[in-house]
């Protein structure tokens, strides 16, 4: 891809420290700029992004990566903060207290942000723990959800959101109105990490999904539902959601993704999350090692799956489901995105699937996700070209969030066992 212009910068004129981070090229959270990018913040906002050799506003400060590529902080569109990412995760975190929930809380965000993520939504929220803790400046921008809908004994069950029947499901999405999340998980199949759930089952009948859908909009919150099965991705499509978690279309015999169906979620405008992402050469969790003997599933035909989603013009968001096992620790989206790539998208593509799009799919379109005057100073600054080289993403040289330069300590910490 060829260079484009680099829109003057906005003179600031508000006082206040300037910094300006000087890089050799950019991409924007949609195109690639060559030639020498500089990108002037003051306090928490990118107030111009400039040529390299254009006149600046007195007093701007200018730190230099030569060799480097800047671009949007990166956005997490799915993670479990209340998980460390250790063997059980999910399933162990029950037993902590209010205060060891905060602690994983707080290393989960921490370990997002030294990676390039700044901002993240999450959509495993465990009693209220990340919905009600007070934001930090110091964290990425959080997305949150509250505990996911799910049915009695369902997937997720252990994290307070259990609901079956019309009138529960009405409860749950006032409460979470109530309690002003952002947006609503519903848990509509199985999911391999719960004891006893299967990814083929269908937790809530379409007219269930349908029903939530329609109160969550009403109230003016948009829905993405956690679906796995052939079954419950249909019923997901049919009820109106916004997005989809997963999307696997996985059936006893393995995938099955009709061409009417990726029609439809193209036409619905509705953003699949395939959740993406593992440490290289990490081994499945156990879980998925009996789904993919019992069904069929490989990575080459789910990767084939999700190129198929692209080529129908599907919208694809970038999401790691980070948290959940060893494989999956908070920090791995840069793989994620590296995994798009192979899965069909090109480069440039994949890179604002996990800036642009997923800041269009969180709601935060009017804060994040590219570089805009205006918008937060959420900053990834990485050696080499990642639009021409997406594995160039894991080589972080430095992290600006809401204008503060983050401190890095090296590679996401290794998880818990």
């Amino acid at each position: 891809m060829t260079g484009a212009a680099i829109p003057r910068v906005v003179q600031d004129r508000a006082g206040g420290r300037l910094v300006g981070y000087q890089v050799d090229r950019a991409f924007d959270g949609e195109r690639r700029f060559d030639g020498g990018v500089l990108v002037v913040v003051r306090g928490s906002q990118i107030v111009g992004v400039e040529s390299v050799g254009a006149e600046l506003p007195p007093g701007c400060e200018v730190v230099r990566f030569p060799g480097a590529t800047v671009l949007p902080g990166l956005i997490d569109t799915h993670v479990h903060l209340c998980a460390d990412g250790g063997a059980d995760a999910l399933a162990r975190d029950p037993q902590r207290s209010v205060s060891e929930r905060e602690t994983v809380v707080r290393e989960s965000l921490q370990q997002q942000l030294i990676s390039g993520v700044t901002a993240v939504r999450d959509l495993g929220d465990s009693q209220w723990a990340v919905a009600d803790r007070i934001r930090r400046e110091d964290e990425p921008t959080i997305v949150v959800s509250g505990p996911p809908v799910t049915i009695p004994g369902g997937h997720c069950w252990s994290m307070g959101g259990e609901a079956k029947g019309r009138e529960a499901l009405r409860r749950a999405v006032a409460e979470r109105g109530d309690r002003r999340v952002d947006i609503i998980k519903i848990v509509v199949s199985g999911g391999a990490m719960t004891a006893g759930s299967d990814l083929l089952s269908l937790q809530y009948s379409p007219a269930d999904v349908a029903f939530l859908v329609a109160e969550a909009h009403r109230v003016g919150l948009a829905v993405t539902a956690h679906a796995h099965s052939l079954a419950a991705v249909q019923a997901c499509v049919a009820a109106g959601v916004d997005g989809i978690e997963h999307c696997t279309c996985l059936t006893e015999n393995g995938l099955s993704t009709p061409p009417s169906l990726v029609e439809a979620l193209a036409a619905g405008g509705i953003q699949v999350c395939p959740t993406f992402g593992r440490i290289p050469g990490s081994v499945p969790s156990p879980q998925a090692i009996e789904v993919m003997q019992r069904t069929g599933l490989t990575v080459a035909g789910r990767f084939a799956q999700v190129a198929g989603l692209v080529r129908g013009g599907v919208s694809i968001v970038s999401g790691s489901d980070a948290g959940i096992h060893p494989g999956k620790p908070h920090g791995v989206l840069r793989h994620s995105v590296a995994e798009h790539v192979e899965a069909g998208m090109t480069p440039v593509q994949a890179l604002a699937s996990a800036t642009s799009v997923a800041a269009l799919a969180c709601g935060l379109q009017g804060r994040t996700g590219r570089l805009r005057p205006g918008l937060d100073a959420d900053l990834l600054i990485v050696d080499g070209d990642p639009t021409r080289t997406i594995t160039d993403l894991v080589r972080v040289r430095a992290v600006v969030s809401r204008g503060r330069r983050v401190a890095l300590t090296g590679e996401p910490r290794s998880p818990r066992n």
